[in-house]
């Protein structure tokens, strides 16, 4: 299978800081990748959308202010 289209469960979402509510919450308001049903009551996540949702928000972050050296 192709790395690219592997399935993850929310066990491996740990990678993206959030627990299982706030990613749901997340889902519902479409600012994270949609799950993809695997049975009646079970969902996965491509591996490689969470990947790059992860990338897209570390450069969407501010860029930190250089503090002022203290003299």
């Amino acid at each position: 299978m192709n790395t690219q289209n592997r399935l993850i469960r929310f066990p491996e979402m740990r990678k993206t800081g959030f627990g299982k509510a706030w990613l749901y919450r997340l889902i519902n308001e479409e600012r994270f990748p949609q799950p993809v049903k695997i049975g009646i009551r079970a969902v996965a996540f491509v591996e490689n959308e969470i990947d790059e949702w992860i990338v897209v928000a570390i450069e969407k972050r501010k860029p930190l202010r250089k503090r002022k050296e203290i003299q």
